[in-house]
């Protein structure tokens, strides 16, 4: 076939988009006839179908879609778990100030943090792990955030009544500190 030099740039518009892409609109962004990208598809599919490939191409929701082998679903899915259950120092640091300081804002854990919390806050949303509770009786009416129920499945919790004691915890701390030699 004449366009198979187009074959790579035809499966990066797949993997970039994500979602399917209509066959017209893969045509357009090509510059060929939308029977020539069918029919390198169809190629494309063909040539996915080798044991050793891990992608394929499906028609979807009237597009086409790059996708993982069905058969590959749980290999993937224990990616998705590791990615899930990390969490950056940042973001655990301002959980533990959440979970113990809750309801609290985003600025009285700026405050403590003595940072920006915007992107780690809303990555903790994103994770389920806090959620809006609420809005602070003061000028502007600040957002309060607390824990939610996959937070404590998370740290194995019933309830937040089982979190450390923190004040013990702090004055532990500051007698270890006071006994250590200068």
């Amino acid at each position: 076939m004449f366009f198979q030099h187009l074959k790579g740039p035809l499966e990066a518009l797949l993997f970039a988009s994500g979602d399917p892409v209509p066959g017209d609109r893969l045509a357009q962004i090509l510059e060929v006839p939308v029977g020539h990208v069918e029919s390198m598809i169809a190629e494309m599919q063909q040539a996915m179908t080798a044991d050793e490939r891990g992608l394929t191409i499906v028609a979807v929701a009237g597009g086409y879609q790059l996708c993982t082998k069905p058969q590959l679903a749980d290999t993937v899915e224990k990616l998705a778990e590791i990615q899930d259950n990390r969490l950056s120092s940042a973001a655990l640091e301002t959980l533990a100030i959440i979970a113990f300081k809750q309801p609290i804002t985003r600025q009285e854990i700026e405050s403590i943090r003595g940072v920006k919390v915007d992107r780690v806050v809303h990555t903790l949303t994103e994770r389920q792990l806090i959620k809006e509770i609420g809005r602070k009786d003061a000028i502007g009416r600040p957002i309060l955030y607390g824990t939610t129920t996959e937070f404590l499945k998370c740290f194995g919790l019933k309830t937040l009544k089982e979190l450390p004691d923190l004040a013990g915890y702090l004055n532990v701390m500051e007698e270890q500190q006071e006994k250590q030699p200068d």
